[in-house]
């Protein structure tokens, strides 16, 4: 629905906090701290179980594993092109090029700093869905500077602490259904981007993974001080692991 598609004041000074914090995590910063996430109880559809057979896919890195549940249902092109590149072999040796601590982990994009897609390189427009919303934990596919998206992913990494009490006002004032604000409150996550990025699936094994890649020492921009590698995506159905 159009009325959630917001740019509210306190939004958006929120996603100005969080990508200025990129010059906050510099090389020689600590480990990674262990971050304790309990469990959401919600029917969102991002907290339930993973159906048998769903659709999942698994992440392994030179930090561990990562395994997320895919919604193609919800984001049709997001999840065939991920998978589609995920299966070509595209995202294999990869590094991640851009960790923010307390919000994000993104990958997708070659040595040489170029994306692709399974249409040519054409890229695709973003999926939005009241189904799906950026909790911590969701997997999401980046909008470029031509706000089309390509393979490049982030995971959400954001701690599991409510927003404040002027941006749960604004997320009711602009529709948000009381079950969104409810796992919101639970799971924490960045409400800003919703409507804006799109949502395709949500780690539900390996969260501590995504939250020591997170962390990892990065230069200005975020891009990790050592190479953190993708080893390969393998597309899968789930089984009940």
């Amino acid at each position: 629905m159009r009325k959630k598609n917001f740019r509210l004041a306190a939004l958006v000074l929120l996603a100005v906090w969080v990508l200025a914090a990129c010059g906050k995590t510099e090389s020689g910063a600590p480990a990674a701290k262990a971050i304790k996430r309990p469990a959401v109880a919600s029917a969102e559809l991002q907290f339930t179980a993973p159906a048998a057979g769903a659709t999942i896919a698994v992440f392994d890195t030179t930090a561990g594993e990562i395994r997320a549940v895919l919604y193609p249902d919800k984001a049709p092109q997001a999840c065939a092109n991920f998978t589609g590149l995920a299966q070509q072999g595209f995202y294999n040796g990869l590094s991640f090029t851009r960790v923010v601590s307390g919000f994000c982990a993104e990958a997708g994009l070659t040595a040489e700093g170029a994306s692709s897609t399974i249409w040519s390189g054409s890229g695709f427009a973003p999926e939005t869905s009241d189904s799906l919303h950026h909790y911590s934990g969701a997997l999401c596919a980046a909008v470029n500077e031509s706000g089309q998206c390509t393979s490049v992913f982030y995971f959400m990494q954001t701690l599991p602490e409510a927003p404040s009490d002027d941006v749960l006002a604004q997320m009711t004032s602009a529709g948000y259904r009381q079950e969104v604000i409810d796992a919101y409150k639970a799971a924490g996550g960045a409400p800003y981007l919703d409507y804006t990025d799109t949502v395709f699936g949500q780690v539900y094994s390996g969260m501590d993974i995504v939250d020591t890649i997170a962390q990892a020492a990065a230069d200005e921009n975020g891009k990790p001080a050592a190479d953190i590698l993708i080893n390969s995506i393998t597309i899968s159905t789930y089984s009940g692991s």
